[in-house]
């Protein structure tokens, strides 16, 4: 059994960014160190753009890989770690993961790719596939993607939350509405969901809404993404892809784990994570959503009483520390303990 104490980390962190507190990377950071593993944390595309003799990303891609990669082969050579997790393989390749091989003999790799539709990217299943297990945050076909690509081990892993930041805060009247959501009205890599589209365009007109990411509203920074979500009676959980197994972005954790009371279109699966009329409301249809969010808008203590049972389950089942261990037990033995296990 593997003794997983020593752990390098490499993500995009984004270290620059005021909303770098709130990616579900820096949790999982947090749980691993919580639950007795030492973390090095290596952001990647901080350090590649330090490395680069001409500023700009663009720029750091063509002139800095190569002392990027230096830089971290020579960390990883001198920490002699027990696993390496690749919770972003965008900006890797091929011939580094080799290299990385030959610089932590015996350690397992492990990476996580958080996207949808990984088929349309051949590059991402190639670096998968150099991997010993590839973690998602669904099951079914996206997963199945990975395994079909001959990937030893694949699992679904549910996006975290940080109770000590998530949590019903007392916020300010400007942050106060009925509704919100946080994302855009549509991916432009991805075909449009026509729910998704027009239900934020109905509400993008509605007075007492605040939307923030979608239709020309700026979007949220650090904090104020957990602040406008407390302002809100209702907040709306709504994918681009919505018919793929647990597939879910953060927001599905995030809603719930600030005590706002969550409308989430169905997705399969989503019932051994959250507990329709328990801990939130599902809908099928914009019609629903809209028959829902009027009617539990005029019921506070029915809605009240959903919204305190999601904070519980989401604090207690999704937080940082807990989904760390799942990543640790997987590592570990090779499978986990919980209602919404998927591994293949």
């Amino acid at each position: 059994m593997l003794n997983a104490k020593r752990i390098f980390v490499i993500s995009d962190f984004k270290d620059e960014k005021a909303w770098s507190i709130c990616i579900d990377d820096k949790r999982i950071v947090k749980g691993l160190i919580r639950g007795g593993c030492d973390v090095q944390r290596f952001s990647y595309r901080n350090i590649l753009l330090q490395s680069s003799p001409v500023p700009g990303k663009k720029m750091a891609k063509l002139f800095a890989p190569k002392k990027a990669n230096e830089i971290l082969i020579k960390q990883v050579r001198y920490y002699y770690p027990d696993v390496i997790l690749f919770l972003n393989m965008e900006l890797l390749n091929a011939e580094l993961i080799k290299e990385l091989r030959n610089a932590a003999r015996g350690a397992i790799f492990v990476g996580k790719d958080g996207d949808p539709h990984p088929e349309k990217f051949p590059r991402r299943i190639e670096i998968g596939k150099l991997m010993d297990m590839v973690c998602m945050h669904s099951g079914g076909k996206f997963l199945e993607t990975y395994k079909n690509a001959g990937v030893k081990k694949c699992a679904f892993i549910p996006f975290s939350c940080d109770p000590d930041i998530q949590y019903r805060y007392k916020v300010e009247d400007r942050w106060k509405t009925d509704i919100t959501f946080l994302g855009t009205q549509e991916h432009s890599r991805l075909e449009r969901d026509e729910d998704r589209y027009n239900i934020t365009k109905r509400l993008s007109q509605m007075p007492n809404v605040k939307l923030y990411g979608c239709f020309g509203r700026l979007k949220t920074e650090g904090l104020d993404s957990f602040f406008a979500i407390c302002g809100a009676k209702i907040g709306l959980s709504i994918n681009i892809p919505n018919d793929v197994y647990l597939y879910h972005l953060d927001r599905f954790i995030n809603i719930p784990a600030c005590g706002t009371f969550m409308l989430a279109k169905t997705v399969p699966g989503y019932e051994l994570m959250f507990k329709d009329s328990i801990h939130l409301r599902y809908f099928d249809t914009a019609d629903e959503f809209f028959e829902l969010a009027d009617w539990y808008l005029k019921h506070d203590s029915e809605r009240e009483k959903i919204a305190a049972a999601g904070m519980e389950k989401a604090h207690s089942e999704f937080n940082c520390e807990r989904i760390a261990k799942v990543m640790l037990d997987l590592i570990k033995t090779g499978s986990y303990d919980a209602e919404w296990a998927e591994i293949i």
